[in-house]
């Protein structure tokens, strides 16, 4: 019982990241079940000319245990670490949230019929069962790659990985490719997707540069009284 309570206290701050899961997975498999007819298409002229290539299925279903891997390597090596990997991931994640609470959205990109008949297609079919064309920006399986791999290169412990780095950096552009190339997301879920991981990237990991310029916006004459609740 002393052990038991030794690691909880030395690890319960990763039962923040379970409360936000359980409440993520509340809020979308709400929007699972209710928004499933009326919503606004996504679609780009691009999305016309991207191939269906089932291979990538792989990775797609890779990114579960890529970000889950992150996010439990962090909460055991580095708090400082997890709750930057936190803020990023549950920020961005909240917002798509938001997004397909008020602008409910979905695609039809997905094929009618599967061009092929193997292992690969069955378990894209498998998916398109048990997972909606609905609810789909920005693209949650691109910003978590994308946050999963910053986390990465930002960890001092790992900080002379360099294979790893490079792992990662190889499997989130197969994450990201996979997303489009196996018609779950439009090319603008995955632009706005980058667009909204830009922004977190700066808020989270660059802090210093938006508070540079914070300050000289504040030593502009005039400036002081629109920046004083910043």
């Amino acid at each position: 019982m002393k052990k038991a309570g030794m690691f909880y206290q030395k690890y319960k701050h990763g039962l923040f990241a379970l409360c936000y899961l359980v409440f993520y997975l509340v809020w979308f498999f709400y929007l699972e079940r209710t928004v499933t007819r009326h919503f606004h298409v996504i679609h780009m002229a691009a999305d016309d000319y991207i191939p269906f290539c089932e291979v990538f299925v792989i990775p797609y279903f890779l990114w579960f245990g890529y970000v889950a891997l992150v996010v439990l390597y962090l909460i055991f090596h580095n708090k400082q670490d997890y709750f930057k990997a936190c803020a990023f991931l549950f920020t961005g994640m909240t917002i798509f949230l938001i997004i397909s609470t008020l602008w409910p959205n979905g695609q039809y990109l997905r094929p009618f019929v599967m061009p092929r008949d193997n292992i690969f297609t069955r378990m894209i079919a498998g998916l398109y069962f048990a997972d909606t064309p609905t609810n789909l920006w920005p693209s949650i399986h691109v910003y978590n790659s994308l946050g999963a791999h910053f986390a990465i290169m930002h960890n001092k412990e790992l900080a002379g990985k360099k294979g790893l780095k490079n792992a990662s950096l190889v499997l989130c552009i197969s994450i990201i490719l996979s997303t489009m190339l196996i018609k779950q997301h439009s090319v603008f879920d995955v632009l706005t997707a980058f667009l909204m991981a830009a922004v977190m990237y700066q808020l989270v990991y660059n802090r210093e540069t938006v508070s540079a310029y914070l300050q000289s916006m504040r030593a502009r004459p005039g400036a002081s009284r629109r920046l004083e609740n910043i």
